[in-house]
């Protein structure tokens, strides 16, 4: 069994206070991780500068280099963590056996990772604009046309208090290394493995390991990471979401309410559609923000769901180790029947259906997990409650409503793919202040361009644009 230590800038500490990361299926112990408290946050944060000092000592393009080489490492070498070591394999076994995801998709989101890390040179050419990084060094420089700019870091370090249930969202702040800046991390309960593995594959690339620091820890550590850092981002639920809104100093990613819009002129042939919905639906266990959670048109949607339904409404949960198992089971004591007891209230509301409920019960109650499988909901009605819910399972309501009326209609989403060539409707979609990611035509929720910003771009977050004005002799340093 692996002892992983708390991290303090590169530093390995170990804790009396440990927490056990088990085996959800066996109830085995994986690891004993040991647990930071509040002061310890505290009194570290207070040397988050040297962290970007000793980055900044590095040229922006030789940490991309060194990128592409953890990448490398990352996804195929045996790498040190805790008191011992982890192959690939390793990993996908461990975060599978403690998230309960299956482990090719594990695999996936390693490569997945790697793929990003590989291609951060253009990812973060894409997300400044063709800005020269080295201004985001020095602060300030001459941009082709002779104007100063400036940019200024608002942060020593980004810091983030990370989910257990969705490995994938790891890409978001693995820009933060080459734009010098520090990563602080509080890793989810259930999911160590891949903020230490990435760590150890940057250190390995030749990374600095004093720009590293590891708080894993129960709310208290989270809170005080917040309370310390200048920058973090955090992944939870909607209450978390509506209790950081507002705050500059805190990106908050939470649910996606995703959806699908089919226009009044593409919906008489939403057959041609039906792989790409389910395939919005389920990839990846539907545990991402941007799995799709509503399909939403002005008719035929009782079809629509039923073809749907009878896509992955037959599926059934599978070992995590079979290469075919496309169910994530719930880890967490009573998660899951605490999901389907939320579900089966709304059931209960009139012009509500459930799709799948010829295909079998939805919840599957095991030894020490459960899962839910997929289930496809028809609503009649936006006014249905049920038409605005999101799960962390391959669930998805179908919800009649008028074209012209959808906008207004399907609340906040993060991935929006309208699938329309009606110029009205697409005007329409690219003005809304309520949908984050915008797909015009049949691309699949899921499907993300890494040159483009996933949610709020970390460049706005982590620099501040401003005016600096110098003389012409003092432009000549630059």
């Amino acid at each position: 069994m692996l002892n992983i230590p708390i991290i303090r800038w590169g530093e390995t500490y170990d804790s009396f206070d440990l927490d056990e990361v088990l085996h959800f299926a066996t109830g085995e112990p994986i690891a004993k991780v040991s647990q930071t408290n509040a002061g310890i946050i505290t009194r570290d944060m207070k040397k988050a500068s040297n962290a970007r000092a000793v980055l900044r000592e590095i040229p922006c393009s030789e940490l991309l280099k060194c990128l592409g080489k953890a990448a490398d490492l990352y996804e195929s070498a045996t790498l040190p963590i805790g008191d011992g070591t982890q192959t690939p394999d390793d990993f996908a076994h461990q975060q599978s056996a403690s998230t309960g995801l299956p482990e090719h998709m594990c695999r996936h989101n390693m490569s997945k990772n790697s793929f990003v890390l590989r291609n951060m040179e253009q990812i973060l050419d894409c997300l400044t604009r063709g800005l020269d990084l080295d201004i985001l060094t020095r602060g300030c420089g001459i941009e082709d046309r002779g104007v100063v700019l400036s940019y200024q870091a608002q942060t020593s370090v980004l810091s983030a208090v990370l989910p257990s249930n969705s490995p994938g969202v790891h890409t978001l702040w693995l820009p933060a290394i080459p734009l010098q800046m520090g990563l602080v991390l509080k890793p989810g309960p259930q999911e160590p493995w891949t903020p230490y593995r990435m760590m150890a594959a940057f250190v390995e690339a030749g990374i600095p390991k004093e720009a590293f620091a590891m708080y894993p820890g129960g709310a208290e550590a989270g809170a005080a990471l917040l309370a310390a850092a200048d920058r973090s981002m955090i992944f939870g639920g909607t209450p978390t979401v509506d209790r950081y809104r507002g705050n500059p100093s805190v990106q908050a990613h939470g649910p996606g309410f995703s959806k699908i819009l089919l226009g009044d002129d593409c919906v008489d042939d939403w057959e041609q559609y039906l792989d790409l919905m389910v395939e919005s639906i389920y990839i990846n266990s539907g545990r991402g923000c941007i799995n799709c959670s509503g399909v939403w048109a002005s008719r035929h949607t009782k079809e629509i769901a039923q073809a749907i339904a009878e896509k992955i409404g037959p599926i059934e949960a599978k070992p995590p180790s079979d290469p075919e198992a496309g169910l994530a089971a719930f880890t967490v004591d009573g998660q899951g029947q605490g999901v389907w007891g939320m579900i089966e209230g709304d059931l209960g509301e009139d012009g509500v259906t459930d799709m799948t409920a010829q295909y079998g019960p939805r919840l599957v109650e095991q030894e020490r997990c459960s899962y839910l499988r997929p289930m496809i909901v028809h609503c009649d009605s936006p006014d249905r409650d049920m038409a605005h819910k999101e799960y962390m399972f391959p669930f998805s309501t179908v919800v009649e409503c008028p074209q012209d009326q959808m906008l207004a209609r399907i609340g906040p989403t993060l991935v929006c793919s309208g699938i329309t060539n009606n110029e009205q409707l697409i005007e329409d979609l690219t003005d809304a202040t309520h949908i984050d990611r915008l797909n015009i035509g049949p691309i699949p929720t899921s499907k993300l361009n890494w040159l483009q910003p996933h949610e709020g771009s970390i460049i706005d977050f982590l620099f501040r644009s401003r005016a600096y004005q110098v003389t012409e002799e003092r432009q000549t340093t630059f």
